[in-house]
């Protein structure tokens, strides 16, 4: 006789892993337990992620592991701990013993290009040891639309956590350039209206909290395919974008003269002051949905990187540019030194060219392409890399090693 196996798993019955049988298909129990904390998540008693035991890092510890890997933004770092710690507070330390239900506060970060909102969502998620999506709104697409659909962010959540349904579902989900599905309004561009708002009606589903169904694999859904169901009542939803020109929206708002010659000669500082004063009212009338306005309960600012900034990010950070590229050269037995003046030139590269911090490793690229070129042959040297090497081309010094000689 034939012995029985699982219809799901296809593990044979045994003494520890009994089955339940039923029209002629067998479930062992093992899949019934998987299966129920597929759809309920951490109502599992025996699998609860409320578990008391968990050491959480306050908000101190957040903002110093930040203070690591980001430079400056004190304000949104501030900000940035203390919500990601009363989200996972909420989620392993919340006492169910009253009626009182503490909702998660999804994040919005608002901040010019290149300022850093993508590596505070992946620097937390990598030292909470959390999964982490990262999507580009303006990839995705409502249904019916040619694109990506919004629910394919939980498929590359559950592909993070490498399957694992429960560990997604206390994720981090970082969607960016959320103001480029801004609705048309006033002063909005009429491009991205037609799918825009329909892309922040889809994203409400999934942000605020809900059982949702995705394809394992991702794509489009079909009649005939598998799903798995995700519950994103847990998952953080960190949302980011510029939001060009919303500081003069907020200054109409504070009743700020918007003719004259005031308006032509006010300063870019000045303009970034009103940031912080930023309101639910003054995003609806950018054109994102009050609706999602609603579910994004925590605002922080970033501001645009000084000159000076720009500098220390270069070489201050643990995983700096700077350090990668001097790593990259003393494998080959060589020294890569930076005059100060060199790394000035560097920032002011890529100020100028607005691109922010992620602009820096293109700039270096390209002053560094010749020389790396070389590399296996400079073996034993320095190299130091001045301002003109920067500026004008020009040759960087190579120095002799006296130790190699």
């Amino acid at each position: 006789m034939a012995r029985k196996k699982c219809s799901f798993c296809n593990t044979t019955e045994k003494k520890d892993n009994p089955f339940i049988a039923g029209n002629g298909v067998y479930i062992c129990s093992n899949c019934v337990i998987s299966a129920y904390k597929i759809l309920f998540g951490e109502d599992d008693k025996n699998n609860s992620i409320n578990d008391e035991n968990v050491n959480l890092l306050i908000p101190k510890e957040i903002h110093k592991i930040l203070d690591d890997y980001v430079i400056g933004q004190e304000r949104a770092k501030k900000t940035l701990s203390v919500a990601v710690y009363n989200h996972y507070k909420r989620i392993f330390k919340n006492s169910t013993d009253d009626d009182t239900n503490i909702d998660k506060s999804n994040i919005l970060l608002i901040g010019p290009t290149g300022s850093g909102k993508t590596l505070l969502a992946q620097t937390i998620a990598r030292f909470l040891d959390v999964p982490i999506a990262i999507s580009d709104a303006t990839n995705l697409t409502e249904a019916g639309y040619v694109g990506e659909d919004v629910e394919n962010i939980l498929t590359k959540l559950l592909q993070a956590a490498d399957g694992d349904v429960a560990k997604a579902q206390r994720g981090i989900i970082f969607i960016d350039e959320m103001d480029k599905i801004a609705r048309m309004g006033e002063n909005r561009s009429i491009t991205r209206d037609v799918s825009g708002e329909g892309v922040q009606q889809a994203l409400l589903k999934i942000i605020e909290g809900s059982v949702v169904n995705i394809p394992p694999k991702g794509g489009r859904k079909h009649p005939n395919q598998d799903f798995l169901q995700i519950d994103t009542k847990n998952i953080l939803f960190i949302c980011g974008g510029a939001f060009d020109g919303i500081e003069d929206i907020i200054q109409r708002r504070l009743g700020a003269n918007q003719l004259g010659f005031g308006q032509a000669k006010r300063s870019n500082k000045e303009k970034e002051s009103v940031m912080h004063l930023i309101e639910s009212s003054d995003l609806v009338q950018y054109g994102i949905i009050p609706e999602l306005i609603g579910r994004l309960h925590v605002t922080a600012t970033l501001e645009p990187i000084t000159l000076d900034d720009m500098v220390r990010i270069l070489v201050e950070p643990k995983n700096s540019i700077v350090k990668q590229y001097q790593k990259l050269f003393e494998i080959d037995n060589v020294i890569l030194t930076f005059e100060e003046d060199a790394l000035r030139a560097i920032a002011q590269k890529a100020i100028n060219r607005k691109t922010g911090a992620r602009g820096l490793r293109s700039i270096m690229e390209e002053t560094l392409v010749d020389i790396m070129y070389e590399l296996p042959e400079l073996s034993g040297y320095e190299v130091v890399i001045t301002e003109d090497v920067i500026d004008n081309s020009i040759k960087p010094i190579y120095i002799k090693n006296s130790k190699s000689a």
